[in-house]
């Protein structure tokens, strides 16, 4: 706790000297967009934009220059859950925590993973709608973290992966409906998505089948009717925000992909019909190995999941990386996320190292988190790359990840909007 909190401390003074001008002087410079890594390259930073990249760049006396190893473009994770961390005792914890709780938990995680280099996060799913009062400190320079695209609330039906009442005993399982983010019925789903709209969403997510954490029977079973999902898709669309479908079995997952979601998470179970009917929608692929790893490697220690979840998570688990190199080899756009939260947050890095030993040469995997990334969120015109005009997030790491794919794990310097949150 007291580092955790040492942390925090010199996050909030290293970020608060945001600054004019700053010359970022780079020993090796991956060009992201053309796939090229250049040899003694410098950016100017001027405020919270690229101003300049090249052999030189012309900056003032005043400027503060920074000598780095390899400069790369701020990660991005388009999976992550940043108000909590699985745990032995997590599931009581729900009964523990109050929101204050959450919200301090999650502006946790994101200072750690800032810290690991990744700027900018998808978070499609959290309790309280911490997330959105999180994005808005982080934007306001009160609170430490990364960039956070948010769907609040998760949806489901009733009894489905995101019914926040799995596993209640009757007197307190009550009836959750829209508000809650559980839907039975187009009504309730174009309800629902306009709740998440009220609440502060920036985009939504649904629950297309069965999961591996809930209380519940089945990780695998269609849980929207394609009524269902075709409201939610056009509503969201109707409100300028974009559809998550959390996906394990095939049936659900091709029923949201048909329904126009923007992306497809998990995918375990995806078929080579899904994975052309994707790429025929433009349908993003997130796969988040680093979740199935985890959840398959706790499923075999007695007392760590209830009873009715290590069956799943022990089928589940061990598949996702074998459906990730199939997807690769398929074509199918992917976007690179973790499901961080599942996975311990800080550890994000670790989705790179099974990218790469699925398949994915090392170049590819990092632009899946930077350029592709920003494509899926829209904000590739600002982010994505360390180009002129855009916004500086910029990181470092010592040596060539095209050749070790493993240092993106040991990251040496942050700089996120101009200002340098990390710097060793």
């Amino acid at each position: 706790m007291k580092r955790a909190f040492i942390s925090l401390f010199l996050l909030s003074i290293s970020s608060a000297g945001a600054a004019g001008t700053t010359v970022l002087e780079c020993a090796m410079l991956l060009d992201v967009e053309r796939g090229k890594m250049l040899e003694n390259t410098q950016i100017l930073v001027e405020g919270n934009q690229i101003a300049a990249v090249g052999k030189t760049v012309e900056a003032g006396e005043n400027a503060e220059r920074i000598s780095l190893g390899t400069c790369l473009p701020g990660l991005m994770d388009m999976h992550v859950h940043l108000d909590g961390q699985l745990s032995r005792d997590g599931y009581i914890k729900r009964f523990q925590n109050n929101e204050s709780d959450q919200a301090l938990l999650a502006a946790h995680y994101a200072a750690i993973t800032l810290q690991a280099g990744f700027t900018t996060v998808r978070n499609p799913g959290d309790s309280y709608n911490v997330t959105v009062a999180l994005r808005n400190a982080v934007s306001q320079g009160i609170a430490a973290g990364p960039r956070i695209f948010t769907a609040a609330k998760s949806l489901a039906t009733t009894g489905g992966h995101a019914d926040p009442t799995n596993g209640f005993r009757h007197d307190l399982m009550g009836d959750p409906g829209p508000e809650e983010g559980v839907i039975n019925g187009v009504e309730d789903a174009r309800k629902a998505v306009r709740q998440r709209y009220k609440d502060g969403a920036d985009m939504i997510k649904i629950t297309a089948t069965g999961g591996v954490l809930s209380l519940a029977k089945s990780g695998q079973n269609p849980q929207f009717t394609k009524e269902e999902l075709e409201a939610v898709v056009q509503t969201a669309n109707d409100y300028g925000m974009h559809v998550a479908a959390h996906s394990h079995g095939a049936e659900g997952m091709k029923r949201a992909v048909q329904a126009g979601v923007r992306s497809v998470e998990h995918g375990t179970f995806m078929t080579e019909e899904i994975m052309e009917l994707m790429k025929k929608m433009g349908t993003y692929y997130v796969p988040t190995i680093s979740a199935g790893r985890f959840v398959a490697e706790k499923a075999e220690e007695d007392g760590y999941f209830p009873a009715v979840v290590r069956p799943k998570a022990a089928e589940v688990g061990p598949k996702i990386q074998d459906t990730f190199a199939k997807a690769y080899k398929a074509g199918v756009t992917i976007a690179f996320g973790t499901d961080a939260g599942v996975s311990p947050h800080g550890s994000n890095a670790l989705e790179f190292v099974f990218m790469v030993e699925a398949g994915m040469p090392e170049l590819e995997a990092i632009q899946s988190a930077t350029m592709t990334a920003a494509e899926l969120l829209g904000i590739q015109e600002n982010l994505g790359s360390i180009s002129e005009g855009k916004l500086a997030d910029i990181i470092a790491v010592r040596g060539d990840p095209l050749r070790d794919i493993s240092l993106l794990g040991d990251v040496t310097f942050v700089m996120k909007d101009g200002a340098v949150y990390k710097r060793e």
